[in-house]
């Protein structure tokens, strides 16, 4: 949420307070370690975000809204609800590719946890979390550029 821009309307708290209900709302997970559990609460996160930014561009795109010129437009959409969501697949593409690395982006990423934190949680050094923390992002780069291409191209 750091990074999102200063009047996103879901709020860090509010995304706290969802994954919090989505994970009390789990049926009796028998949590095995902390690990586990934030891996789970990042998972739930990422889930929020990517539904919140879905459910946005929904609206943007009408469903029924009344049309107006370009004129009467405010401003124009935030970019960056489209990112999460190419993010998000991007993310899945990379979980096929390595699983570990797909788990440290979800737990720095959407679960805000520093390097030395994500490493305890996966049980691996901080070392190792670096080097697929920097993998990862290099391969996630190169998708997002490639599916932005491939939509440009198609629109």
């Amino acid at each position: 949420m750091r990074q999102e821009r200063p009047d996103h309307t879901l709020q860090a708290t509010s995304l706290v307070n969802e994954a919090y209900l989505r994970l009390i709302d789990v049926n009796r997970v028998e949590w095995r370690d902390r690990a586990h559990f934030l891996a789970v609460a990042a998972q739930m996160m990422r889930r929020i975000l990517v539904e919140f930014a879905r459910n946005r561009q929904r609206q943007k795109r009408g469903g029924g809204a009344v049309h107006v010129s370009l004129d009467d437009v405010p401003e124009l959409p935030d970019p960056n609800e489209h990112d999460l969501v190419a993010l998000s697949g991007a993310i899945d593409g990379l979980a096929t590719f390595d699983s570990r690395m797909s788990q440290v982006v979800e737990l720095r990423f959407f679960g805000g946890l520093t390097v030395a934190e994500t490493a305890a949680a996966l049980n691996i050094s901080p070392e190792t979390v670096m080097r697929d923390w920097k993998t990862a992002k290099a391969w996630l780069l190169r998708e997002l550029k490639r599916s932005s291409r491939s939509s440009a191209r198609s629109s």
